[in-house]
C-alpha cells in the first residue's frame, strides 16, 4: 500500500494545469491576464537585475579583499626586510 504513494508527487500534468489556469481566468478575468502577465516579467526582469547587481559587488568586494590582503602581505615583507637590514647593521657596529 505505501509502495504505491510517490514522496514527491512531481509537477502537475494537464488536468491540473487546466484547473489553475481556469482558476487564474475566474479571480483575475480575461482582459487582465495580459497585464498580470507584463508586470510579472517586469519584476521578473528586475528581480534578475538586482540579483546581478548584488554578485557584481560581491565580486568586486571579494577581489578588493585579496589586493588589500595581498598589499598587507608586501608591507609586512618590506618590514621584515629593513627590520633584517637594521638588526644587520647593528651587528657589525
Amino acid at each position: 500500500m505505501l509502495d504505491s504513494i510517490p514522496l514527491f508527487p512531481g509537477l502537475p500534468g494537464g488536468p491540473e494545469l487546466l484547473i489553475v489556469l481556469l482558476i487564474v481566468v475566474l479571480l483575475f478575468g480575461a482582459n487582465k491576464l495580459p497585464q498580470l502577465a507584463r508586470s510579472s516579467g517586469q519584476a521578473m526582469g528586475e528581480f534578475r537585475r538586482g540579483r546581478e547587481e548584488i554578485e557584481e559587488e560581491l565580486e568586486k568586494g571579494a577581489e578588493a579583499d585579496d589586493d588589500e590582503d595581498e598589499d598587507e602581505d608586501e608591507d609586512e615583507a618590506e618590514a621584515d626586510e629593513v627590520e633584517a637590514t637594521e638588526t644587520e647593521a647593528e651587528n657589525k657596529q
